[in-house]
């Protein structure tokens, strides 16, 4: 009997711990994803973000021209988003545990589709029209290479005919000529040219790379070059931006690939950068770096023909959006 009560005490308190943690996972959720204070709509001129300050990654804006100015919250909170053409993608919390959901979102603020997230939100982007929105998640457990290890998942979708293509693995994928079918292969990265089908994106395998270019009607991909991740198109689409890496196993580092005379031009004082750059406009990049001396990220805005070195945009940031 004294087992029994020893037994019943201790089944309570941890029916209490229990409550207790599942009622603060649903406080955290509930406080994370819920509205920023007054909406202020991002305006042509703007640079979207997300604030890195306190860990609510609360989307903020700040008018371009003066990025040290007063930075004001929007609506919305996400751990990765981006805008184009008058859609925003958000990669955000979607409920305890953490779960993961992708929301995109017309001019007008309002929620146009949801999907739930494979994974942890990674990448994100939407094409210049605003008509094909792309995202990229890791995906723990789903490794072939390595048993308990990540993979990424990447999708697309056309809001004008509402295709969703879950995942790229899907496509036709050719490398040096040959069928790309080794079952670890990954993706992510896409950015999607002016004529909303053709995109470009990374492809890896065996612990190699490649900037490849694709195609969303045909879905097929072919190698452009090895070594290049987390493409981002210009918007007169003549040249994309990429990290790559210094040596096999070093640091990334940004630079330009001219598509028309395939020079590409590394960009001084980058290294370390593990983001997908955002075109300013056709001569400039922004990218969030994180300086590795215990502070957060911040957004660094850099010149693509490589004449300059980077200049802070806006400290403790990530994810810079450019609104055109």
């Amino acid at each position: 009997m004294r087992w029994l009560r020893r037994h019943r005490v201790a089944a309570g308190i941890v029916a209490m711990v229990l409550v207790v943690l599942g009622g603060g996972g649903y406080v955290f959720w509930t406080s994370a994803t819920g509205r920023a204070g007054e909406a202020v709509s991002a305006m042509p001129g703007d640079l979207l973000f997300i604030d890195q300050s306190d860990g609510r990654d609360v989307v903020q804006r700040v008018p371009l021209a003066d990025p040290g100015g007063p930075r004001q919250d929007t609506a919305e909170r996400c751990q990765r988003v981006y805008a184009a053409g008058g859609t925003t993608v958000c990669l955000r919390l979607a409920g305890p545990g953490p779960s993961y959901e992708v929301a995109v979102l017309g001019a007008d603020g309002r929620v146009l589709r949801t999907l739930g997230l494979a994974g942890i939100p990674n990448r994100a982007r939407v094409s210049a029209s605003g008509q094909v929105v792309s995202w990229t998640s890791f995906v723990t457990g789903d490794s072939y290479a390595v048993p308990g290890g990540f993979s990424t998942r990447t999708g697309v979708l056309d809001l004008r005919t509402g295709t969703l293509i879950e995942s790229l693995e899907d496509f036709s994928t050719t490398v040096a000529g040959e069928p790309l079918l080794a079952a670890d292969r990954n993706y992510w990265g896409v950015t999607v040219a002016a004529d909303d089908r053709t995109f470009y994106a990374t492809v890896s395998s065996q612990n190699r790379t490649w900037l490849v270019k694709g195609d969303l009607l045909d879905r097929t991909m072919r190698e452009v070059r090895p070594g290049p991740e987390c493409p981002s198109l210009s918007p007169d689409g003549t040249k994309v931006a990429y990290k790559k890496r210094l040596g096999r196993f070093g640091q990334w580092e940004l630079a330009v690939l001219d598509l028309t005379t395939r020079h590409e031009q590394v960009l001084p004082g980058t290294v370390g950068i593990d983001d997908q750059a955002a075109w300013l406009d056709d001569t400039r990049l922004a990218y969030a770096q994180v300086p590795g001396d215990g502070r957060k990220s911040s957004v660094f805005a850099v010149r693509a023909d490589g004449s300059a070195p980077p200049e802070l945009l806006v400290a403790d940031a990530s994810s810079p959006v450019p609104m055109r």
